[in-house]
């Protein structure tokens, strides 16, 4: 029975790279000269420290420009307010959305069964796994996902015959 799974999952190396990248920039760059401005990352929460607002949005013009060019959907970034800590100095978390959470497995179980394909979905964890009888069948379904407007970016694995 053909299957494939959905699952959403962020390019973990990718981003390191662009946010080291990111960072030889902001220490070249000639306008941060002297300031202490420099992205970090831990687990799935990226961290942009900047003496103000203004650099801070610079920062992260920086990184979605080194995200970008790294083929690194920027769907997967979720910007947090700019909050301002003692001695002039900014910071912003980013969010990294990685794995779909049970209300947007939900959500998609919902669209999949409004198009009346005949293909079963399973939530497992953090993906989904979808069976059906026919290959064509699945491809519909990996179509018709690709068409909505959805706040996370999908991936189709596991095609299995």
């Amino acid at each position: 029975m053909p299957s494939f799974d959905v699952v959403c999952e962020a390019d973990t190396l990718e981003i390191r790279n662009a946010i080291d990248q990111a960072n030889r920039e902001i220490g070249t760059r000639f306008d941060f000269k002297g300031s202490d401005s420099k992205v970090e990352i831990a687990e799935f929460q990226i961290t942009i420290h900047a003496e103000d607002e203004f650099k801070a949005g610079q920062v992260m013009d920086i990184l979605n420009t080194k995200m970008a060019k790294r083929n690194v959907n920027l769907d997967f970034l979720k910007p947090g307010d700019v909050k301002e800590v003692g001695g002039n100095k900014v910071v912003q978390q980013v969010t990294l959305q990685n794995g779909i959470d049970t209300d947007m497995a939900r959500k998609l179980v919902k669209l999949i069964k409004t198009t009346k394909i005949k293909v079963q979905t399973a939530i497992q964890g953090e993906q989904l796994r979808i069976n059906g009888k026919k290959r064509d069948d699945l491809q519909q379904v990996i179509t018709f996902l690709k068409e909505q407007q959805l706040d996370r970016p999908l991936q189709y694995v596991n095609f299995r015959d």
